[in-house]
């Protein structure tokens, strides 16, 4: 629906004001929510490494497994070297094909230890990791509940706040349907840049609404006029009389 651009300046301020209203029941909404969404989130994020790292762990231990069956593998093949060169012992001719022989049994003998060296560090570094995976499992299953719990949490909130904040939005919609796109955009920026969300505030105790500096006497009495859309010159809200704020209604 296009915005009413006939509308005056009262009517304006009174349209942008309904605007705030609405805006500000639906940010005390989902301020009820606080930060559960993004704890819900961190928890799925936090959830997903945990598990990537104990797949991780999963194949480093295959890895290491694989390899000692390599190395017990390595450690038959350089055994039974061992018992074919002492066999060849038996025959040999000549000094220099003893010491050969002798040769190739002292490094079989050395493949052997080496091999068996590897194995058992392996095998202590898969005790490690085992070790690490259980404190992982812990750890994971630990998250699976804070998660299973701020999901419960945060379904009660939205279930609590759901249809209120439907039929909010529902009003918005329909409310900036009567605001011209250059004062809906102004708005809208303005209420980007502010902590609290307020972008068009009333006058309190000679004061803005949104930022709290001191308004000029002079000023005030042109806001109450309601002739021109004047802006808090420290803040820059716009500024309401509070006599309009209680003309307004949803």
């Amino acid at each position: 629906m296009a915005a009413n651009t006939e509308l005056n300046v009262e009517q304006k301020l009174k349209a942008l004001y309904k605007l705030q209203v609405i805006d500000s029941k639906i940010d005390k909404l989902r301020s009820v929510r606080g930060e559960l969404p993004m704890e819900v989130a961190d928890l799925e994020d936090e959830l997903a490494g945990i598990e990537t790292r104990s797949e991780n762990m999963d194949a480093e231990v295959k890895q290491m497994e694989a390899s000692i069956s390599l190395n017990k593998t390595k450690i038959m093949d350089s055994k039974a070297n061992i018992k074919k060169y002492e066999k060849q012992l038996e025959n040999v001719k000549n000094n220099r094909e003893f010491d050969a022989l002798n040769k190739e049994i002292e490094i079989a003998g050395l493949e052997v230890q080496a091999a068996e060296k590897r194995i058992k560090n392996l095998q202590f570094d898969i005790e490690q990791k085992k070790e690490s995976k259980e404190a992982l499992s812990a750890e994971l299953e630990g998250r699976k509940i804070d998660l299973k719990n701020k999901k419960a949490e945060l379904d009660t909130i939205v279930d609590e706040t759901e249809k209120e904040e439907r039929d909010l939005l529902a009003l918005r919609e329909k409310a900036t349907a009567s605001i011209e796109e250059r004062l809906l955009n102004g708005y809208n920026g303005i209420r980007g840049n502010v902590k609290n969300g307020i972008g068009i505030a009333i006058i309190e105790r000679d004061s803005c609404g949104g930022c709290f500096s001191k308004i000029p006497p002079q000023r005030q009495a042109d806001i109450r006029q309601r002739k021109k859309i004047l802006v808090c010159e420290h803040c820059g809200r716009v500024l309401v009389d509070a006599q309009l704020a209680e003309e307004v209604t949803l």
